[in-house]
């Protein structure tokens, strides 16, 4: 199992980057993204640029405060809890904690910078969107 915790501050609204990020229907910004199939209130498919599907399930929402899901997929399981904080300025400082299982033993030494390496793209993409 490997988990990776990243907290990363904007200069928007703690309302603005919840909107972004909890928005399933508008996830263009996203570049490994093809597109999100929603579901129902708690389920919902993530399709990859390279055709690979990922199911998600929210576990806990409080709309502006914290989301968390967990996830699967042929490859791995897992989950991801974001904290949305307001802060003095108006900024938002967002906490990500995403803990993932490789379901095959040979993957295990590589999830840490699998990992790494989407939280980044994740965050860097989240960044530029949040700039327009």
């Amino acid at each position: 199992m490997a988990t990776s915790k990243v907290t990363v501050d904007f200069r928007c609204p703690v309302e603005r980057v919840w909107r972004t990020v909890t928005d399933l229907a508008h996830t263009a910004w996203r570049s490994d993204l093809k597109r999100v199939e929603v579901l129902d209130e708690t389920h919902f498919v993530e399709h990859s640029k390279n055709g690979y599907a990922t199911g998600f399930t929210v576990t806990a929402c409080e709309p502006p405060r914290y989301w968390v899901f967990t996830m699967e997929n042929g490859n791995m399981s897992g989950s991801w809890k974001g904290i949305f904080e307001a802060a003095a300025d108006g900024g938002t400082r967002l906490h990500c904690t995403e803990t993932v299982n490789a379901k095959r033993w040979w993957m295990r030494p590589f999830v840490p910078g699998y990992l790494k390496r989407q939280q980044k793209r994740y965050l860097d993409d989240l960044r530029k969107e949040l700039l327009k």
